[in-house]
């Protein structure tokens, strides 16, 4: 009984850490990923092969890898000038921009899922 009544209150606040995470402030987010999109996309759509899209991603995936550019983790010299100068509320925020956007589908043949038809078949 006396082991429960210690456990209880450790349980419970070890359940409220991911509640009491503070996250990313999307609207913040985009006027700080600003020179993100020059590259990745406003809506985090990048057009050229080499960058990855963004957009509709995990937002925990974003702040991790920009951590681990910050960190030197990850290694690309434009990535980590950025990464450099980031806090953690702005990783936060810059993800959670791009988290809350949706994903475009591309076809194999590079062109967005639903705005290419062929006559007289169905996609």
């Amino acid at each position: 009984m006396t082991r429960t009544l210690i456990l209880a209150p450790v349980l419970a606040a070890l359940l409220l850490i991911p509640v009491a995470h503070a996250g990313g402030n999307a609207a913040a987010g985009k006027k700080k990923a600003v020179v993100c999109f020059a590259c990745h996309g406003a809506n985090g759509d990048s057009l050229d092969p080499q960058y990855p899209r963004l957009g509709g991603q995990y937002a925990q995936y974003i702040v991790q890898a920009l951590k681990e550019y910050q960190d030197g983790e990850r290694k690309n010299p434009i990535m980590v000038g950025f990464a450099s100068t980031l806090t953690e509320q702005d990783r936060e925020d810059i993800a959670a921009y791009f988290a809350a956007q949706k994903p475009v589908l591309w076809t194999l043949r590079g062109e967005v899922s639903g705005s290419h038809k062929r006559q007289g078949t169905s996609l």
